[in-house]
């Protein structure tokens, strides 16, 4: 039988040779965290490498996610589907193996990390998740829900400010099943760490609520043992379990230096440490016993096999519950969602009022056929309007809820969203205003590229919030929504298409969804049966002439009614105008060219974009011979009316663009 230290030194000699192999990456870590993780993933962790998706699984998320070698090498090692050879291209294209962990490149990976600090706010999510399933469908008796949540983190994760934003929510929350190891080295990319970073992590974790581990030996398996044992007897509050460690353990020159944390430790020196470790075999070869003891199948199905016998039991005592919780597992929607009528409903009412107000509206319905919505704002409910009728507040006492205040946390929001969204059985939804997306801008982009399902309520869009300012005015923040992959933005001018948007989020779009609101009301739109069908499609004509169109004027948000009353006096004037709303660009590429050439003909260059946001973006839709009518500046304090006047979102400068278009 291989000795501990055997199976931990597995780990360090293939994260050392696919760093060598690929002559690039991060050694350092996964050699100075073997044995911890060693520990972890043989004794405590609860998971099955022949059903990575397991609802009850324990989730393990390497928040330093530089260190992706050490991940590789656990999964490889346990039985998941991760092939030495796929090692063997650790960093090549097309390889699941990448420089950093990457969701969905390879079973058992639960969240993509690299940015530091977000993994562990993931973990947050999904200790949230975790602790809000539970409440809301174990019965006394019957537990189906019950797994921990385990974070890797590295100094660099502790020093970025959104690992403060999750760690003191977490705290507050009370995630007693949340243990994060924080891998206590010194040494970062520029060296030895005192010099930028002498916090007492303790005593911050400690005033976050914490129940905090110190002083643990990283390489003593007894020492790591009876920390993991303190941790997980203690259910009232996250645990961190400070682990000191030598970075490169086993490299004779390298092993506690910057010079092992970002690079290959080169050929002579990884000989060198094959000798420290004791470790005579060839670069990639694991001795047979090695992987035996490492094989967590057969430990993994029989667990698997006993919750099945448990939730088989619930099923039987709670049948509507299993359904329901089946079924929000799987991601299926509710049979009664009818967000379609809601779009009906709404152009019927024809209420002219904020788009805000119009998504409050539209939550308060589809709230209650929805419970997987988890929703939330970073203290801004009262403005967002996201606290529907039916909300009910989570807290530590009790996580039943549906919606979790998170504080002026936005960064730590979105990325906790996210960890909700990886965990399964959500989908959260979070607001702020749209300025302060810069604040979770990051957190928003590995949504999209990890193709989460997290909804972003937006609101106080444009220069029409008024008098807060250029600080809280957004300018070039639609263009960043915009031009990232996978990221559907919604600017809607109205209710209808406020609904319209909030349909697509819950059930055309299984990745990220960002709503852009109004704090200002807008005037109500009529529309045809066509029209109205045509909203989903991303543009519209919403606005038709006779014949063909000499000019089309194209708008969003508030600015379709300013394009509609021009338009209308320019009809009036003898000119064939047509309005197209386009509430999202993103649904609209998206379409056929067929489509996109009814709605903006190639042979009508003469046409006008109208946003209350910066100018540039309009340029793909307008060409050369077109014009544009938005921001190139910062805004000004003033009221609403005045700085859409100041800035020329009026009808005279759309009626002047347009004659001096039309000549």
């Amino acid at each position: 039988m291989p000795s501990r230290f055997e199976l931990a030194n597995a780990i360090r000699a293939l994260s050392m040779d696919a760093v060598q192999k690929a002559k690039s990456g991060h050694p350092g870590a996964p050699m100075g965290m073997a044995d911890i993780a060693e520990v972890l993933w043989n004794d405590h962790l609860k998971h099955n490498p022949e059903d990575p998706k397991w609802a009850d699984r324990d989730r393990f998320v390497l928040s330093n996610g530089h260190g992706s070698m050490l991940l590789y090498s656990l999964l490889h090692l346990s039985g998941y589907e991760l092939s030495l050879e796929q090692l063997q291209n650790f960093r090549q294209l097309h390889s699941p193996t990448a420089g950093h962990p990457e969701y969905g490149y390879a079973p058992g990976i639960e969240t993509t990390t690299g940015p530091l600090g977000q993994g562990f706010a993931n973990a947050v999510g999904m200790a949230l998740a975790e602790k809000t399933l539970a409440a809301q469908f174990n019965r006394p008796g019957h537990t189906i829900v019950d797994h921990h949540t385990w974070c890797f983190l590295g100094d660099g994760c502790v020093m970025e400010g959104i690992s403060h934003e999750a760690a003191s929510l977490a705290g507050t929350q009370q995630l007693g099943k949340l243990i994060a190891l924080y891998d206590d080295n010194g040494i970062s990319i520029d060296g030895e760490v005192e010099g930028w970073f002498t916090d007492d992590t303790a005593k911050r974790f400690e005033a976050y609520g914490w129940h905090v581990v110190p002083n643990v030996d990283g390489h003593k398996v007894d020492e790591i043992q009876a920390a993991i044992e303190l941790a997980k007897a203690n259910a009232d509050k996250p645990s961190l379990i400070i682990c000191k460690t030598i970075i490169g353990f086993g490299s004779p020159n390298k092993q506690g230096k910057e010079e092992s944390h970002g690079a290959p430790l080169g050929d002579d020196e990884v000989a060198l440490a094959r000798k420290q470790l004791d470790w005579p075999h060839a670069p990639f070869h694991i001795p047979e016993p090695i992987y035996t003891a490492w094989d967590a199948r057969a430990k993994g199905k029989s667990r698997q096999q006993e919750w099945e016998a448990r939730f088989a039991r619930y099923a039987e005592a709670f049948p509507e519950q299993a359904r329901e919780f089946t079924r929000r597992l799987k991601g299926q929607l509710p049979a009664e969602l009818a967000t379609e009528a809601l779009i009906q409903q709404s152009q019927e009412k024809g209420e002219s009022i904020a788009s805000r107000k119009a998504s409050f509206e539209a939550l308060n319905v589809i709230g209650p056929q929805m419970p997987e919505l988890l929703g939330g704002s970073a203290d801004l409910a009262p403005s967002n309007l996201t606290f529907w009728k039916g909300a009910k507040a989570i807290s530590a006492d009790d996580a039943s809820g549906n919606y979790l205040h998170y504080g002026v946390r936005e960064f730590g929001m979105g990325a906790i969203m996210n960890g909700i969204a990886l965990h399964g059985s959500f989908v959260p939804y979070g607001a702020t205003f749209l300025i302060f997306m810069e604040y979770m801008r990051n957190a928003v982009r590995m949504a999209a590229l990890m193709g989460q399902q997290a909804i972003y309520v937006f609101t106080h869009d444009s220069i029409g919030l008024g008098e807060d300012g250029p600080t809280h005015q957004p300018i070039e923040q639609l263009t960043s929504l915009r031009t990232t992959p996978n990221l559907c933005t919604w600017r809607p001018c109205d209710a209808v298409e406020t609904a319209a948007a909030w349909d697509a989020a819950v059930k055309r779009h299984s990745g990220p969804t960002a709503l852009v609101l109004s704090r200002q009301n807008l005037p109500h739109q009529e529309r045809s049966k066509t029209q109205l069908a045509n909203i989903q499609r991303g543009g519209y004509v919403l606005k038709e002439c006779d014949g063909t169109p000499e000019l089309i004027l194209i708008a969003t948000g508030s600015e379709v009614a300013l394009a509609m009353e021009a338009a209308g006096t320019l009809t009036a004037q003898g000119r064939a105008v047509r309005v197209v709303s386009m509430p999202s660009a993103y649904r609209f590429d998206g379409q056929d060219a067929e489509y996109r050439e009814s709605v903006l003909p190639a042979a009508v260059t003469k046409r006008i974009a109208i946003e209350a946001a910066h100018a540039d973006y309009w340029y793909k839709y307008v060409g050369l011979n077109g014009r544009i009518i938005g921001m190139t500046t910062f805004g000004e304090s003033a009221p609403a009316g005045e700085l859409f006047k100041h800035f020329g979102f009026t009808v005279d400068n759309v009626l002047e663009q347009a004659n001096a278009l039309l000549g």
